[in-house]
């Protein structure tokens, strides 16, 4: 009797774009200048802060994390993506699979605990402005920001360790372009009851913790702006936020339409989109977000342009 678990270990086939061949180097080329505007886009955050020493102030030292966070997410999806739109070779092995998987899930808890960690850093730099360097030192910055990583990838193992577990006896197509979740457990020939009940418990209890410290942080922030009484301060106080409630409000949104809903109304066709939108889209825009809404960074981007004309 052949074991059940047999085609998992083969591996899977990431069907995604197979319907459109004819537009397989149309997609290659557009994935291709979006990967490559995203890194180029995240390094230049992370070049722009180091030569001008902007990386010593909170703000950015938290930016150019978010920074890292964008390339390592661009980077667990894109190239194989690529190779598969280029190549034609859509099989991805069980392991490789498993690790896309536990990248993908870190990674986004990693960003979502760093968003709140920047959203606590605007709480503190608006409504306690004469603390703020006190109380953002660099050793607390430090600790935040490794407390963001060991939470994001210590969350999902269980969720990786029970995926890697099951078996997968029917059709190894998986019609994304990369290994998701809630797809892999509705391949999967054995009840996973209990790994969706763990996805929704986790994810409650890092998601929304999460999100209520930044609403919480906000409510503060907003409440302290209005009590400036120059309108030039206000402005300048909102425009320092502008950029991380954008942030928020593209990747808690792509994210929690996708996911926080039950599997049986889990739609392929409605999830590439949103996938789309936060493992592409959202790690491009992040660095203009910001770079567009920061005076440094503006002011550093416009010498360098002038230099080489």
């Amino acid at each position: 009797m052949p074991d059940n678990n047999e085609s998992s270990t083969d591996g899977f086939l990431l069907q995604g774009f197979s319907d459109y061949t004819e537009l397989q180097i149309p997609l290659f080329c557009l994935f291709l200048m979006i990967y490559l505007l995203t890194l180029k886009a995240n390094l230049l955050i992370l070049i722009v802060s180091y030569k001008t020493s902007l990386i010593q102030t909170p703000m950015y030292f938290f930016l150019c994390n978010l920074a890292f966070i964008d390339i390592f997410s661009s980077s667990v999806y894109q190239p194989k993506l690529l190779l598969v739109l280029l190549r034609g070779d859509n099989t991805i092995s069980f392991i490789g699979c498993i690790f896309q998987l536990h990248c993908f899930m870190s990674l986004a808890c990693t960003e979502f605990v760093s968003l709140t960690v920047m959203a606590y850093d605007r709480y503190v730099a608006i409504c306690n402005p004469l603390r703020y360097l006190i109380v953002m030192n660099r050793r607390f910055c430090v600790i935040l920001v490794i407390s963001c990583w060991m939470v994001g990838f210590t969350e999902p193992l269980s969720h990786t360790l029970l995926v890697s577990t099951l078996p997968f006896c029917g059709s190894r197509a998986l019609d994304h372009f990369f290994c998701d979740l809630i797809i892999l457990l509705k391949l999967s020939c054995k009840d996973t009851f209990f790994i969706e009940l763990l996805t929704y418990i986790l994810g409650s209890i890092i998601g929304l913790p999460a999100f209520i410290l930044i609403i919480g942080s906000y409510i503060y922030i907003v409440a302290t702006i209005l009590k400036i009484h120059s309108s030039s301060g206000r402005k300048k106080a909102f425009s320092t936020c502008t950029s991380h409630v954008t942030v928020v409000i593209v990747f808690y949104g792509s994210i929690l339409i996708t996911y926080m809903r039950p599997p049986s109304q889990y739609s392929t066709i409605l999830s590439k989109p949103s996938a789309f939108l936060y493992t592409s889209i959202t790690p491009l825009i992040n660095p203009f977000i910001y770079t567009l809404r920061t005076k440094e960074m503006k002011q550093y981007v416009s010498r360098r342009s002038i230099v080489k004309h």
